[in-house]
């Protein structure tokens, strides 16, 4: 999912995708500047800061909690205080971003399939975007406005961007990227401005790099660098307030999916999970990295505490966690403590949970009924082990060992 979200938001900002999506011959769209992202630890001397909220370790202080009941899923508590800042500063973008932040985190732990929430989210975001604008109008060198500018255009174009929505998501990237760049001379302020910067110089290589059709593409953006995007993301995951969990969040993402190290992933993961327990997006990753590298207590206790959250009814457990939570555990039950019949109870559980979101082609939807297959072949139940084995050949990739077995098995056992 973030790799697809960072693919789409930088090549949004094309026009001749514009083109392809939204044909219009009558508007001409200026080409992106060529702009250098590289780090710039500098502080300019002649920037007034007063009045940044950015950069105000007493509104750190009283948002401390408010931001750890975000990531908690403390929605209520932390929109409390948010909306608290907003009677004191109703001209600053910071409380309306941070409002439009909590809704994003009710929109991600179902893959961003809810809609519920899009039209608050989108509300929140752009009245932090004229908040922005107008401090961006009434001093071009409020650095602050600008980060708030490029995250919300930002957050505006991923959440557009997937739900198809072609030119609004093309518009607010370009500004986002076109913010990102002004606000790159106060990086030397604050670990905050960082971010963004961070994200564009790892994904700019990684695209280039995995899509090498794309390279040609590639460079109308400014170049990127994926070592010193790591660097930046590391930094900014370490030391940055408001931006800090969101460059935790990136990071494990980016450790173990873009850069195949679950070990570095873990510590990362295990973080995350430890220190917003009831955050059900972090347990259900923290989850699968324990399944895949063999840590089974820990999937096993963290699963088992997914499915009486989910079971509690609390904010952000839902299918996608139970999906992988009931997996799991049908997996532990069946190899590890033997139990076939609990195995059999979870799998089906996860295959039900799947079917509610319509996750059904491949991952667990598929593991499901390869191990369901399994189990019914050695209860000598040929009937219901057709039945799972002909879900697998249809929705397993072709010539995978899911695929192969299952039409050997069906071969043998013909009706």
């Amino acid at each position: 999912m973030i790799r697809k979200l960072c693919f789409v938001l930088l090549l949004a900002c094309l026009p001749i995708l514009v083109r392809a999506q939204q044909p219009d011959t009558a508007r001409k769209t200026s080409p992106i500047r060529n702009i250098d992202l590289q780090n710039v630890d500098v502080a300019p001397n002649a920037v007034d800061t007063k009045g940044w909220l950015l950069l105000d370790k007493d509104i750190q202080t009283e948002l401390d909690g408010a931001v750890q009941n975000l990531y908690n899923f403390k929605y209520d508590k932390a929109e409390r205080q948010f909306r608290s800042l907003r009677r004191r500063y109703p001209t600053h973008p910071l409380p309306y971003f941070l409002l439009g932040l909590s809704n994003w985190w009710k929109i991600a732990p179902t893959n961003v399939q809810t809609k519920e929430y899009d039209k608050i989210f989108f509300a929140y975001m752009d009245t932090a975007i004229t908040k922005g604008e107008r401090l961006y109008e009434a001093d071009n060198k409020n650095y602050e406005a600008c980060f708030f500018l490029s995250a919300a255009y930002g957050f505006d174009a991923r959440l557009n961007a997937e739900r198809h929505n072609w030119r609004k998501a093309t518009v607010s990237s370009k500004r986002a990227l076109d913010y990102l760049d002004k606000s790159k001379e106060a990086n030397g302020l604050s670990p905050e401005f960082l971010f963004g910067q961070a994200l564009f110089n790892y994904y700019q290589v990684w695209i280039a790099d995995n899509y090498p059709l794309l390279r040609p593409v590639m460079l109308f953006f400014p170049r990127g660098n994926k070592q010193l995007g790591l660097q930046q993301l590391k930094s900014v995951a370490d030391n940055g307030f408001y931006t800090g969990p969101e460059a935790k969040f990136f990071l494990m993402r980016i450790l173990n999916n873009e850069e195949n190290n679950p070990a570095a992933s873990m510590p990362v993961a295990r973080y995350m999970a430890t220190t917003y327990p009831d955050n059900g997006y972090f347990q259900r990753f923290y989850a699968l990295l324990c399944f895949n590298e063999g840590l089974f207590p820990e999937c096993e206790r963290t699963s088992r505490d997914i499915l009486e959250k989910l079971n509690r009814g609390m904010p952000g457990y839902e299918a996608i966690s139970g999906r992988y939570a009931t997996y799991f555990l049908g997996w532990l039950m069946q190899y590890k403590y033997k139990d076939l019949a609990k195995a059999k109870d979870y799998y089906l559980r996860s295959i039900v949970f799947a079917e509610s979101t319509n996750e059904i082609n491949g991952g667990f939807y598929v593991y499901s009924h390869f191990n369901l297959a399994r189990i019914a072949d050695k209860e000598k139940d040929i009937k219901n082990a057709r039945r799972y084995y002909a879900v697998v050949e249809d929705k397993s990739e072709k010539k995978s060992e899911y695929y192969r077995e299952a039409k050997a098995y069906l071969k043998k056992n013909k009706r």
